[in-house]
Parts: structure tokens; sequence; C-alpha cells
């Protein structure tokens, strides 16, 4: 943070802290975020409500006192959580009740016939009031929602009530990164309660748009906009402009309809939305009657597509490879609301400045200004739900969750900076059903863009557009073994190994990595390099083994920012550089294999090429006996002429281990087990081998007595691992042998291998 910003920080946070003592209502050079809070739904007369509000807290969710004229005992700056220090209040213990009151009038220029109400977002139930009159109820504390307020309105000041309930460890909440122990732990972090977003007044016509959805269509140099209509709209047109600058640039417009209102704009001036020119369109829609305009709202939008060919994501038609950083949107002064619109825009410049060119937004349902600065600077982002402390096995958290999040889709899918959907996080199986209803109706809300159903947690959906996993080793050579040496859930990896669920060629997301601890003070990181030097050398070693792998299209680096006790971030919490930014720039920007040659379609194409030379369980009859031995043997067990008469005959795979009983034919419980199997050549010319294997925990693979790959750790699946060279220097025409050293350290246990070979 520069010197100069953080003097207006404060200097905000001495205005605002003045209105709290005075007990006035903030005015306009003192509203705190003054900014519009919605940049795609503007109208002109619209009023600010931030500011000094009246406060109160209770455990008492039915204390009707606060609905009377009491004096309520504290003030709070708005919109800033009570957890906050930019609230004023910075109060960070468990409270189940927040109450908020203040007066407002509307002003005296308005022209608009009606007035609507807008809360950004109040976590988690919330119920409003205009002088005494209950307006209505809102589940959800993440999405926008609102009120017409037009009716209860009277002359001079109005009295505005708003209260919360938010029960943080009820199991009945999405709380995403919001700690449900009494202070912080691990990687969960301050609360927040109550309104945490922009209040405001809005003045709109008798008939007004209430939505819009705009759809780019790249190839037709065209966009197609859909809007909802509230209010009589007989007799009125709908019109659209396009601008470029100052200047229209296309138009259409039709009879106003409820909504059915579909206008098709033409573009005579192709310009893309890109990371490199992030061009955006202005976008005015006019209700008209006659020549009077009923109302009149300015938008925006990018000429942008998403595609999936093959096992590649294309941005207009481009594969980008997705240098991705995990942003959740926390800040030391005002917990999930930043405390200017310069700092989330600053957030994009910082990740940008040390080479990424989009986020995860985690765990977080971001607030449009954020998207409007990622529109605005290029920068891709993915959105995401925070799913974090529902109860799964209690149906009463479903209708709550499906309702917030269709409400996310419809205000976020007009952002061209939007490129994907990840409406879950480290899920357990029990969030199946959910998980599957949530992308249903996204892609029912939004088929433009591909679905990650839970990052890093349990994929089920029969018909997933990507996959990803999470992979926090900190071993670069173990990493890049099994994210570059493999071919992965992006690849051809025929379809017989692919156990569990239905895996196709698919993109194929490293959405979490990295994690890397330093400068610690009181908290943690997922491994602290002896020294600066290290972190560069692990943090390219990782980095390089992701960009090597042309099977995966991104990844996600934990995280952009330190947050409280977890300490892993690019920046500290306060925005503060830790590293050289030049450097990891340098490290992130080279080019990518998925940059290179993206893959377009599976190797050797659709067909199942593979001819197979060792066979193991998923492949039937192929899978021959081994010879297996679970004492230590002589040094020359793994040559091809070593005698194994003395060893047990037994069925791969081998082992014990939960939710793989159907595959283990050969019990093995000892702590080392020894393989040994002979197979037959007779045609050596290959063009690529790949080792098919699951294994658990390290295991080495020789052929003829040369080594063939090297696993450390574990596996949970098969998985395919490019052995294309060290076959060819150890296979020969005729009889070859085949042999596996597995150890096992704790937990459960399991191997089984099979070698193939493709093309000429």
């Amino acid at each position: 943070m520069t010197r100069s910003r953080a003097m207006s920080l404060a200097f905000l946070l001495v205005l605002c802290l003045a209105a709290v003592l005075r007990g006035a209502e903030t005015k306009a050079p003192g509203v705190p975020r003054p900014e519009h809070p919605m940049p795609q739904m503007v109208r002109a007369e619209w009023l600010n409500l931030n500011g000094a509000w009246e406060f109160a807290e209770t455990d008492d969710a039915n204390d009707a006192s606060f609905l009377t004229a009491r004096p309520y005992p504290d003030k709070i700056v708005v919109p800033f959580c009570r957890e906050s220090k930019l609230s004023g209040l910075a109060r960070t213990g468990f409270v189940k009740n927040v109450w908020y009151r203040r007066t407002f009038a509307k002003p005296a220029g308005w022209a608009s016939p009606r007035v609507r109400l807008h809360v950004g977002a109040c976590d988690w139930k919330t119920r409003v009031w205009v002088n005494g009159q209950l307006l209505g109820e809102h589940l959800g504390g993440n999405a926008p929602f609102g009120f017409d307020v037009t009716g209860q309105l009277k002359p001079g000041e109005n009295t505005l009530i708003v209260h919360a309930f938010d029960d943080t460890r009820s199991g009945l909440q999405a709380t995403g990164k919001q700690a449900h122990s009494e202070k912080s732990e691990g990687c969960v972090y301050t609360r927040t309660t109550g309104i945490w977003q922009t209040v405001w007044l809005e003045g709109v016509g008798a008939a007004y748009v209430r939505e819009l959805r705009v759809v780019p269509d790249v190839q037709g140099s065209r966009v197609l906009v859909e809007a909802e209509v509230e209010g009589p709209c007989q007799g009125l047109v709908l019109k659209a402009e396009v601008l470029s600058g100052n200047r229209v640039v296309a138009g259409a417009e039709v009879p106003a309809d409820w909504r059915n209102n579909k206008l098709l704009l033409d573009l005579p001036e192709k310009r893309l939305w890109s990371l490199e020119d992030p061009f955006l369109y202005d976008l005015r829609l006019t209700l008209l009657a006659g020549a009077r305009t009923v109302d009149r709202l300015e938008s925006y939008f990018g000429l942008r597509e998403v595609t999936i060919r093959g096992a590649a994501i294309l941005v207009n038609g481009k594969a980008v490879f997705q240098r991705t950083v995990l942003d959740q949107g926390f800040y030391p002064d005002g917990i999930w609301t930043a405390p200017s619109d310069a700092a989330l825009r600053g957030d994009v410049e910082l990740s940008k400045a040390v080479g990424f060119n989009g986020a995860r937004l985690h765990q977080k349902v971001f607030e449009p200004r954020f998207y409007y600065w990622a529109d605005k600077l290029g920068y891709l982002v993915w959105g995401e739900f925070p799913n974090w402390g529902l109860n799964y096995g209690n149906p009463a958290v479903n209708l709550p969750v499906i309702n917030e999040w269709a409400e996310i889709v419809r205000r976020d899918r007009n952002h061209p900076a939007l490129i994907g959907w990840c409406p879950f996080n480290e899920t357990p199986p029990e969030a199946g059903p959910l998980q599957n209803a949530m992308v249903n109706l996204t892609r029912a809300i939004d088929p433009t863009r591909p679905i990650i159903e839970s990052s890093g947690g349990f994929h089920g959906v029969l018909r997933p557009d990507a996959l990803d996993v999470h992979d926090y080793d900190q071993n670069p050579a173990s990493f890049r073994q099994r994210w570059t040496e493999s071919y992965g859930p992006g690849a051809a990896l025929p379809e017989r190994y692919r156990t569990g669920q239905s895996w196709r060629c698919l993109p194929f997301f490293l959405s979490e990595y990295g994690g890397i601890g330093w400068g610690i003070s009181g908290g943690w990181g997922y491994g602290v390099p002896e020294n600066l030097e290290g972190f560069y050398t692990r943090f390219q070693g990782l980095t390089d083994a992701l960009l090597d792998n042309r099977y995966i299209f991104g990844y996600c680096y934990t995280q952009l920012t330190d947050i409280e006790q977890e300490q892993n971030g690019m920046y500290f919490y306060n925005r503060k550089p830790k590293f050289d930014a030049q450097r990891l720039r340098r490290i992130q920007s080279r080019l990518a294999a998925y940059e290179k040659d993206p893959p377009l379609a599976a190797p050797g194409g659709s067909r199942d090429d593979w001819r197979v030379l060792v066979g193991a369980v998923p492949d039937g009859p192929l899978a021959r006996p081994w010879r297996y031995a679970l004492e230590s043997p002589p040094g020359a067990w793994l040559q091809p002429d070593f005698d194994d008469g003395a060893w047990k005959p037994g069925q791969a795979g081998f082992g014990q281990k939960g939710g793989w009983e159907s595959s283990i034919k050969t019990p093995w419980t000892s702590k080392d087990i020894w393989l040994r199997q002979p197979f037959p050549c007779s045609d050596t010319a290959f063009a690529r081998a790949m080792l098919v294997i699951h294994y658990d925990n390290g295991t080495e693979v020789y052929v003829n007595g040369k080594p063939l790959w090297k696993g450390e750790r574990w596996n949970d699946a098969y998985a395919g691992f490019d052995v294309t060279k060290a076959l060819k220097q150890a296979l020969r025409q005729g009889t070859n042998t085949i042999a596996i050293h597995c150890h096992q350290d704790e937990g459960g246990q399991f191997i089984d291998a099979a070698l193939l070979v493709s093309g000429r």
C-alpha cells in the first residue's frame, strides 16, 4: 500500500468515525464506499445510504423494542460488519442478531415515480422495515436483494430498520471461511455478521428493466440482449443501444414485454475482449412511451466467448493458460468488505504485478465492483459459493443455497472476466445430490461457461465440463512426476481405468497448489523454506511442472495475500510485498506447453489405440498372474534371469484399501511387496509408452533390470505416466520382465499396474 493510499484510507476512516461520534447522518464527502455498487445496472437517480447508522446486537431474535422509537445503544459505519475496525466497533465475538436504523429522505429533485431500496449483501436472514412497515425477508448472506418502497415513503424523513439473524454454527448457513470457533484458527478467519455491502436507494420508472442477460456472439460479431420488465409495459418500446466510446455503433428496439424481450444487435466494429485488450462496449437500455423516457439503464459488456474443445478451454478460440491465484477477499480493516473501490482495483493490480492473469474467488461471493475492475483490467476469474459450514445431511440447507446461488449467477453472468463457475469447494460425497442440482441450475441460467462442481472435492456429476484437484506437495521433484510425466485426467487414459465416475478427455485444472509459507509471524504456511532463495526455487519448481504439462489448462496458487494466521500469501495481509515481483512474473510468464500445443483432441484421436503389454485389473483376461515376495529378496531380484520359483503366485491387485475391495484379488498387509511378471513383445517399434499404476505407497518399477519409473507418496486411483524413453531403452523382442517394489507406510495399501504402448 502506498503512503498516499494509506493516508486516504485513514482520512476516510476519520470522517466515518467522526460521524459516528456526532450521531449524525453521513453526508456526501464522507460516505464510505460512495461509488455505485452495481456497475452493470446504473440509473441516474440513486442515493448511497452508507455511513453512520444506529446499531444494536442481541441473542434475542424477537426483541420488538428495536422496532419502537427507543434509542439503539451503539453506532456503526455501514457497509462494514461489526467485526471490522472500519465499522467503528471491531467486535469479534459471537452474536446472533444485529439491528440497524437510520433515517433518509428521498432527494427533492428526483423525477422517478417509483423508488427501490437495495442491500448489496447482508449475512444471513434479513428483514427490512420502512416507517414501521415490514417490506420483506431475504435468506442468504451473499446475494443482493431489494424492495419497492414507493408506497411506504412519506415527505421528509423516513425511518429504515434492518434486522439480520446470523447463526454461524448452525450448519444451516453457508459461511465460507468464517471461523466457527471463538477465534480464528487454521484456514478460517474472522466472521462477518449483518450488512457488509452497500445499501442504496434507486429511482425507477413506473415500468423498468428489472434484469438483463447479455450473450455475445463472437463469430457473428453481434450481441443478444434479453431483458425482463417490471410493471405495466403495454404500448411501451424497449430500445437497446451499443456504444463504443461516445458513439452509438448498434441499435435495436422491440415492443416491451414481460420476460420475452430479445434484441439482437449487429456490431460493425468487432473488437474482442481479451486479457491483452479488455475492451468494453457500453450498453444503454431505454423504455419509451412515444418520445417520453419511462426508464433508462446504463450497463456494459465485453465481446468474449468461452468454448471447450478436447481438453482445452478456449477464450475467443484461443487456448489461454490460466495462471490464477487463490483470492479469498479478506481485508485487515474491513474483513469481507474492501475499505475502498481503489483497494478492489489494487488487488487485481497486485496479482497481475507478480504474473497472475486471474483468480479463483475463493469461498466468498465477491462484490460487483471487483468484477468491474476485473473486466476493465483484463483478469480472468472463477466464481464460487461459500459452501463451507453447510450440514449436507440436513435437507433444510438445500433450498436457501439453491435460491441464493441462482441470484448470484444472474447477478454476475454478464461479466466478461468471469471465465467459469465453481459452486462448491472440497466437499464430501454426501454433498453430491446438492452439487448435481447446483450444476444443473447453473447450466440452465448460464450455459455459456464451464462448471467445476466442487474444487478439490467430490466429483459425481455424470457429464462434467472440467475436472480439478488440489495438491500441496512441497517437493518439486515428486510434484513434477505427478503433474508433468502423468497423462492425467485431461489426456486420453483409456476409459476402463477411470473408476468411480464418468471420466473423459476433459479440461483439467490444478486448482490449488503451493501455499508456501514465508514471513511467518505467529502463523503458518504449508511449508517454510530455509531461506528466501529456497522460496523462489520451490515456487519455480512447482510452477514449471504445471507449465510443462499440455493437458492442464491452468493452475491456482495459494494465495494472493496472507490472511490473519494463514501466512502463505504473495503479499502480507496489509498488501505490502514479500517478494521480488519481477522475478515471480518471469517465472510465470514463460510460454506454457498448453499454449504451444493445446490438447484440442485426445492423443491419437478419440480411438483407444493403446496395446497392452502388461495388464492390470481393469484389463480383465489380459491381467496375468504375478510372482510375489513379502521378504526382502537378493539384489538381483529385478533382473530378468532371476529365479523367482520360490515366490508365491498371485493375481493383482494386491493390498487392503477401503473402496477398492472389488479390485483386490490378493491380500497384502505387510510393509513391503516385491512383484515380477514375464511378458512377451514381438514388436518394439512404438511411438508412446504409458505406465498405468495405482500405488500406495512409494513404488519403483523396472523392465529387464532397468529403471522405468519411481513414485513417491501414493495415488488414490489409476493414473498414467509417460515412460516412452525409458521403455525404449529397456524393451527387447521376445520375453521381457517387469519388476515392482511397493513400500507401505500407513493407511490403506494397494498396488496394480499395466504397461501400454501405442503407435509406430
